[in-house]
């Protein structure tokens, strides 16, 4: 895994790090954490340890995405897609998500996060819905980063559940607008991602906050998850910022001359 522990990563570093705080960080970034298995198997490791090394990552993004004044980081972790993979894959994934949850919860309530578990509840074991629920309970008064962890997620998934809730509801026709199917989503409170990050090279969303995406600027590396550090999280957030956000408009409008 690539650390900050070279001199020339952390000189590196230093100097993304001036550059970035020097213009707006966006608010929200969403990331879709590919590549473990990729990672595990050029080794000659297991796809198992590839996911074990990723949940490591996830620690040091977290901190670095909260030192740089992120509000929201939602993290993909597994989606509605993917118990299709081997059982003994998922069996593994959904203890390791069960154990992060519980070992990370006191380091996250210190630094003052928030926690959230986006995606389909029904499927999850008890024992980490249970989990997930004690972690938001303890952090829903803290005010820094909130970390949502997409489990048994899908962007269809939430359209169809969050239209589900507008025919219980009642709705006539005429009512359904685009801020009533948007109050029934899973986070109805959680902003727009501004950036959406992939790892490991793909070129597509997989299903990732489908709605919710609509305008975010997108950031594709080859960098696979477990080697994705402070640095190439910085990479992103320096691409974002170089670029020009129009929501449909034209620069001039925007008083940029383009």
């Amino acid at each position: 895994m690539t650390d900050t522990l070279f001199p020339e990563r952390e000189r590196l570093r230093e100097e993304l790090t001036a550059a970035v705080r020097a213009h707006p960080v966006p608010a929200h970034i969403g990331i879709i954490m590919d590549g473990n298995g990729r990672w595990a198997k050029q080794r000659g490791w297991s796809r198992i340890r590839g996911h074990q090394m990723g949940a490591r990552r996830v620690d040091s993004i977290v901190r670095a995405a909260d030192r740089l004044g992120v509000r929201y980081l939602t993290l993909y972790a597994f989606s509605v897609e993917n118990w299709a993979r081997p059982s003994f894959e998922v069996s593994a994934l959904m203890r390791l998500f069960r154990t992060y949850i519980v070992r990370k919860r006191a380091a996250l309530h210190a630094e003052n996060a928030r926690f959230r578990l986006l995606g389909r509840r029904e499927g999850l074991a008890p024992e980490i819905l249970e989990e997930a629920r004690q972690s938001t309970e303890l952090m829903k008064n803290n005010t820094g980063l909130t970390l949502n962890l997409c489990i048994n997620y899908g962007g269809r998934a939430e359209i169809v559940d969050a239209v589900k809730k507008i025919v219980a509801d009642g709705l006539r026709p005429e009512d359904v607008t685009e801020e009533a199917i948007a109050r029934r989503l899973y986070a109805p409170d959680l902003p727009d991602p501004d950036l959406i990050i992939r790892t490991s090279g793909e070129m597509r969303i997989s299903n990732f906050l489908l709605w919710e995406c609509a305008y975010s600027e997108l950031y594709v590396t080859d960098v696979m998850w477990p080697d994705f550090d402070e640095v190439e999280l910085l990479r992103a957030i320096q691409s974002y910022q170089n670029r020009e956000r129009r929501f449909g408009k034209i620069s001039e409008q925007l008083g940029n001359r383009r």
